[in-house]
């Protein structure tokens, strides 16, 4: 909270840096031409009332009104405008009228360099007969008067005088007015008290807005006080704020820009001096203000000589450069023409290296597929014998149960053949019994001894057909006809009459079921078999 409060206590004048409000200046300065025709519009559209339509009261403030607009845009144009306000005054016979057009036509004379014209007009006029507000614009234009004569000469007397009619002013000036509150601290100041004109200046810039007339006044009369007490940083921010004012109000008739220029001739940024002192003398020419032009001259002389010899010695370095630079221009012509040799020849070799990139890529693509193959080989290869070592093992394991059970039914028949029992013998002869069991016992060793080897061949094959025609399987069953049939097609016994003598069936019956199984197909009819055959691959390899 103390922090706040000191930050908020801070004046408002150091709220902006020199850097922003330089930056602010370069603006007004680029928009120079903008300001003008802002204020040339303005004049432009008052001017758009009809004089004729006026009493000659209303013409007289009429005139005054354009005198104010331009009086520090244009001097030429105020004196036109005071002068017919001169002849407006004599009609009406109108000597307040008249003496206040004749001060007009003092300081915009002596602005101007008619300083004869100036000080006669002054003498004709009988101060004693002057009313008191007449009075102040007397003493004013008596000041201003020997301020633009002393821009000639700098003789004591002079400044003597200045400070008189400023003395007289102050006499007759309301003390509530800013303007006495100005003029009063130009007195302090010449009296070289800066501490006390400073602070009550910065009091003033404390509270006036940057629009107000005497802004750039103020900003001005501090700049100066920091020039006398040489603090360079405060002089060139102050200086800068008076005359970003004036550009931006259209004032031609300024001092900032001098005094500015100065600043960055002092401190070294001859570029910057040159800028403003280019400016100064434009508003002063334009606006046709003799003594401005008069101070100007020596300013300029001064910093154009350092310009000049500035961007004299640009061009010389600017020479070495461009010799430096043809000098580089031919090295990297020859660089370039060694780099383009080298890209074709890199290029080439690219274009070389592409071909055998391609042809080792098709090489290992014919190696992939080889290697795919071989592993597809190997696949079936462990499968192979996986099964004949299955098979092996139940085969010599099937052989000893027949021999066993051979055995048995010779034991049986001689018994009954010792015992004379030649019907009985006739009788177990003739009966297909045994035959049947032992096919129904083969039949499902066979589907025990598969499903061991294919664990999910069921699932597997039923995931080959749509879902409609997929085989359930009855309670107890291991595997049915069909699936016995694409078993076997699954062991590699894909001829039909294998099959069929195997499972002791018709020809046609197998070829039968096989057709209908691929009608059933979720997958294409031809690479039906092709894919049961590929059931149980992946387990069998892992």
């Amino acid at each position: 909270m103390f922090l706040l409060f000191v930050l908020l206590s801070i004046p408002v004048y150091s709220s902006d840096s020199t850097d922003t409000i330089l930056a602010k200046l370069n603006d007004a300065l680029k928009n120079k031409g903008h300001y003008v025709r802002l204020k040339e519009e303005r004049i432009l559209n008052f001017k758009k009332i009809k004089s004729d339509d006026l009493t000659k009261e209303q013409e007289y403030n009429y005139n005054k009104t354009l005198y104010t607009e331009y009086q520090k845009f244009n001097s030429d144009s105020a004196i036109f405008y005071v002068k017919k306000n001169l002849k407006i005054a004599a009609k009406l016979d109108n000597k307040e009228l008249q003496n206040l057009a004749n001060l007009q036509l003092v300081t915009l004379y002596s602005s101007s360099g008619k300083y004869r014209e100036s000080e006669a007009l002054l003498k004709s006029i009988d101060k004693n007969t002057l009313s008191k507000a007449l009075l102040q614009n007397y003493y004013v234009a008596y000041r201003e008067f020997f301020e633009h004569y002393a821009a000639n000469s700098y003789d004591i007397k002079y400044i003597h005088q200045i400070r008189q009619y400023r003395d007289s002013l102050l006499s007759v000036l309301d003390k509530g007015t800013l303007l006495y509150r100005i003029t009063k601290i130009q007195q302090v100041m010449s009296q070289k008290k800066f501490d006390i004109a400073e602070k009550q200046l910065l009091h003033i810039f404390n509270n006036i807005k940057e629009d107000n007339s005497q802004y750039a006044m103020i900003t001005y009369l501090l700049g100066s006080i920091y020039e006398a007490t040489h603090q360079l940083e405060s002089r060139k921010k102050y200086y800068a704020l008076s005359a970003t004012s004036d550009i931006r109000n259209a004032n031609k008739d300024n001092a900032s820009l001098q005094e500015l220029a100065l600043v960055f001739y002092k401190i070294g940024d001859v570029d910057m001096a040159y800028k403003l002192t280019q400016s100064a003398i434009e508003d002063a020419l334009y606006c046709n203000v003799q003594f401005r032009t008069l101070l100007m001259s020596e300013v300029y002389s001064i910093i154009n000589t350092v310009y000049l010899e500035r961007e004299a010695q640009r061009k010389t370095e600017l020479q070495l450069y461009l010799l430096c630079i043809s000098l580089l221009s031919a090295f990297l012509i020859v660089a370039i023409i060694y780099v383009y040799k080298q890209m074709k020849k890199v290029s080439r070799i690219r274009g070389e290296l592409y071909e055998t990139s391609q042809k080792l890529a098709e090489l290992n693509k014919d190696i992939t597929e080889t290697n795919n193959q071989l592993q597809e080989r190997n696949a079936q290869l462990s499968e192979s014998n996986h099964i004949k070592e299955e098979y092996i093992a139940h085969f010599f394991s099937l052989c000893s149960t027949y021999i066993n059970k051979l055995e048995n039914y010779r034991i049986i028949l001689n018994k009954k053949a010792t015992a004379k029992q030649f019907d009985e013998i006739y009788k177990m002869l003739k009966s297909t019994t045994l035959v049947d069991n032992e096919l129904e016992e083969l039949y499902k060793n066979f589907d025990i001894i598969f499903l061991n080897l294919y664990p999910t061949f069921v699932k597997d094959f039923n995931a080959l057909l749509i879902k409609e025609e997929q085989i359930v399987l009855k309670q107890g069953e291991l595997l049915n006809t069909e699936l016995r049939i694409f078993a076997l097609i699954r062991l590699g016994i894909t001829d039909s009459v294998k099959i069929a003598a195997f499972l002791r069936y018709s020809l046609s019956t197998i070829y039968n079921y096989r057709t209908r199984a691929r009608n059933k197909a979720a997958v294409s009819r031809n690479d039906f078999e092709e894919m049961v055959i590929k059931i149980g691959l992946i387990s069998i390899k892992v």
